[in-house]
């Protein structure tokens, strides 16, 4: 098992979704934004956060992250950092994590094993499954396209999965 892999809960029963970076301006902003247009219409009971394991409170998106969704139709315009909190740990049924130093500060804040990667929701095969999500921070807007796109990855299949667990229909299985 590598090290992004843990048990997850029964995805039937995920209300609450967390995605956790480090700033909370780039890359978990951005999942959080995909996360809620791929589930508005399916999953419309599922709430979706993100926050950052070193975010200043209040910092909006950055700029580049809000020009890439916004090309997607996505909007990050009134985003603002949050740092991540116990309370926030401890209340996400799935805590989706950039990197393993991000799951390991969300386990220790409270989220024990509900803290994965969120790579591990790439599609099987893809070379940066179970991987940190590199940060694109000071790459320039090639980056974050970049970024958006495995995220984009993730999410599409994250999603999947749990309409597919809600539905009552076998999906692929945490132990792939």
């Amino acid at each position: 098992m590598s090290e992004g892999r843990r048990e997850t809960p029964d995805l039937a029963r995920v209300r609450n979704l967390l995605f956790v970076c480090t700033g909370n301006t780039c890359r978990s902003p951005m999942a959080e934004v995909l996360a809620r247009a791929a589930l508005a219409a399916r999953l419309p009971d599922v709430a979706v956060e993100s926050a950052g394991t070193f975010a200043a409170p209040g910092v909006p998106a950055a700029e580049d992250a809000r020009a890439v969704t916004a090309r997607h139709g996505l909007d990050l315009e009134d985003h603002r950092s949050r740092p991540l909190t116990p309370d926030m740990a401890a209340r996400a049924d799935l805590v989706l994590c950039m990197s393993e130093s991000h799951r390991r500060s969300a386990s220790e804040l409270g989220a024990g094993g509900r803290a994965v990667l969120l790579s591990h929701y790439l599609p099987e095969g893809d070379p940066l499954r179970d991987r940190s999500i590199v940060d694109p921070v000071g790459g320039g807007p090639e980056a974050y396209r970049d970024a958006f796109e495995v995220l984009e990855r993730a999410v599409d299949d994250l999603a999947a999965r749990l309409i597919q667990a809600r539905a009552g229909r076998p999906g692929r299985r945490d132990e792939d």
